[in-house]
């Protein structure tokens, strides 16, 4: 039985950017739902993982890769790494056509640059896409919208409920965004997609996306040491000495690993925010260890629902990884990035959210109530030391965030009496 397709945010942002350039690039992780939104806007499809036909088709990329575009526009041409000089076949076509909206590319790996002689700049667009957020998934009841919160400084969000309980919100992150896990019926089955995935990435496509054969066990336990530092800014030291206690792995091994796990998009850590703050803390630079999606760090504990109701001190980094994933999803509408602010002397705000026209919120991801008070002093201190700096350094001001804003687990809506917004992940949308 066919599916129904869920929509997916980047949908909109693929129909714009096919109205402005000739081809468009969609990376993200393998089973995230690339090819399927691709397939939504697509009159033609060329899937170059076909097993009956891909030998066929790489072939004929190897000696006239022109032959492989044809097809009614916008033709999707998925996995098109398998054959890297589509790349500039497809560049060339979109410079001799001078059409917008002709491809749709789709890839689970990022490729080495020396094998296209182009970068495809004003041709070739790309979008990055990510597991299911949430909203996505129809588990956010999306009473919030970000965009407004930006937008509308009339925008009312008190008394806002969130449906989501925090069973609810645990399994999410045990399951991930993986579309095809939301039309099992079994709550057993949907867990094991996650874990399909691991297994798939240590057994196959980590040496598979360089061509340098891993040993899959020194993989596993480098997830399973990345999982257990998630949402810290562990060194790799940290984590190499981790790993080693149970198996050898050496530090060049060590990197070239994280370099595939990075290309895989299994991995992608939150950097720093440097804001120019004049102050005796100095601003720490180390990126904050993160997963594509929750489930990842999940199944690489070998961890369950059942096991994070009892642990919510471990589950406290994976909400933390669930909303940052969340906030990648909608901030990309905006054109938002995500990074991470903290200093010498602990002070910490776990996500910074910057737009394209300079404007950002601060963010504190907090499971309970009881934690809101002290998420708050954090956003506040930060708030005064910007405040500080700009009154001692008239030369270089530093813009004030537009918006103060902490992420509960489940509850209800409201802006504090400081301006701190207060908004349950499970009422969160674009």
């Amino acid at each position: 039985m066919t599916r129904k397709y869920l929509s997916r945010i980047i949908d909109k942002e693929l129909e714009k950017y096919l109205e402005a350039f000739g081809a468009v690039l969609i990376i993200g992780p393998k089973w995230c739902g690339k090819t399927t939104s691709g397939e939504q806007k697509a009159k033609s499809i060329l899937k170059l993982q076909d097993p009956d036909k891909s030998a066929g088709y790489l072939a004929t990329a190897e000696n006239k890769p022109s032959l492989l575009l044809i097809g009614d526009n916008p033709r999707l041409i998925d996995e098109w790494q398998m054959a890297p000089v589509l790349w500039d076949a497809i560049r060339t076509s979109v410079d001799n056509r001078n059409e917008e909206g002709l491809y749709i590319l789709t890839g689970s790996t990022t490729i080495d640059d020396s094998l296209i002689s182009h970068t495809g700049t004003g041709r070739i667009a790309r979008l990055k896409m990510y597991p299911m957020s949430l909203y996505e998934s129809a588990e956010s009841n999306g009473k919030v919208s970000l965009e407004q919160l930006f937008n509308n400084h009339e925008y009312n969000i008190d008394g806002k409920q969130s449906d989501l309980s925090l069973e609810n919100l645990i399994f999410a992150a045990c399951r991930g965004g993986w579309p095809s896990s939301l039309g099992l019926k079994n709550d057993s089955a949907k867990l094991l997609i996650s874990k399909a995935y691991i297994d798939n990435i240590i057994e196959s496509d980590v040496s598979t996306v360089d061509g340098k054969s891993k040993d899959p066990q020194k993989v596993r336990y480098l997830l399973r040491s990345y999982a257990r530092n998630i949402a810290t800014q562990a060194t790799n030291k940290t984590i190499i000495d981790d790993i080693n206690a149970n198996i050898n792995l050496s530090e060049s091994l060590y990197y070239e690993y994280i370099k595939a796990l990075t290309r895989l998009f299994v991995i992608e850590d939150v950097p720093a925010w440097n804001p120019n703050i004049i102050s005796k803390t100095v601003i720490r630079s180390l990126n904050k260890k993160m997963f594509i999606d929750p489930s990842i760090a999940v199944a690489s504990l070998d961890s369950s629902p059942n096991i994070l109701m009892n642990d919510f001190n471990t589950f406290g980094f994976i909400f933390e990884n669930l909303c940052t994933r969340d906030l990648k999803v909608y901030a990309s509408a905006l054109g938002g990035q995500i990074s991470y602010y903290r200093d010498r002397l602990g002070l910490e705000v776990d996500a910074v959210l910057h737009l394209r026209d300079e404007r950002y919120a601060l963010i504190e991801f907090k499971l309970g109530s009881k934690q809101i008070d002290e998420g708050a002093s954090h956003l506040l201190e930060v708030v005064r030391l910007i405040k500080e700096s700009n009154l001692n350094n008239k030369n270089s001001k530093i813009k004030e965030p537009a918006l103060l804003m902490i992420i509960t687990g489940e509850g209800m809506a409201y802006t504090r009496n400081d301006g701190v917004k207060i908004i349950p992940i499970g009422c969160l949308k674009d």
